[in-house]
Formats: structure tokens, C-alpha cells, sequence
């Protein structure tokens, strides 16, 4: 089941020069740690002049989707599932 969460959030990334990448290594939501074990898809958006990055990622059987502003340089938790349907 889908949750919109719109939460801040804390997140680790790893930056990688030689393939020009970024993957979420770790976030801190809610009072817990959760380690990335899979990156999904990666996309942009611009919301005005603003350029987003989404990330879906996986951690603990969870699925994740994660929102990077670059003006500001903060992390929103969007969405948070569990993989079952409704």
C-alpha cells in the first residue's frame, strides 16, 4: 500500500565521479536508519526555476521515493510503500 508522507528527512548519498552518479546510501526518517539496498528509478522535474531529483529506493523490504530541491538542498520522504496492493 501506497502512504504520502511529505516528510523531511536526512539522507547519505555517494557520489560517484568515474559514472557521474548519485545514489542514496542511507536515510533517517522517524526516529530510524534505513540502508538502501536498491536504487530504482532516478528522474528530474523543474517546478518554476527549482530542478527536483526523485529517487525510488529500496531498504527493508520498503519502497521509497525520495525528493532532492537543489535551490535548497533538502530531502522530502514523498512516498512510502510496502509493495501490496490495497
Amino acid at each position: 500500500m501506497i502512504q504520502k508522507i511529505s516528510a523531511s528527512i536526512s539522507v547519505e548519498l555517494i557520489y560517484d565521479h568515474r559514472q557521474h552518479t548519485v545514489t542514496p546510501r542511507r536515510l533517517f526518517w522517524n526516529g530510524r536508519l534505513f540502508r538502501t539496498t536498491q536504487l530504482g528509478l532516478h528522474h528530474t522535474q523543474h517546478q518554476g526555476q527549482t530542478l527536483l531529483h526523485f529517487f525510488s529506493v529500496v531498504s527493508q523490504g520498503l519502497f521509497f521515493k525520495l525528493k532532492l530541491d537543489t535551490d535548497t538542498l533538502h530531502w522530502t520522504l514523498e512516498e512510502i510503500s510496502d509493495g501490496l496492493a490495497n
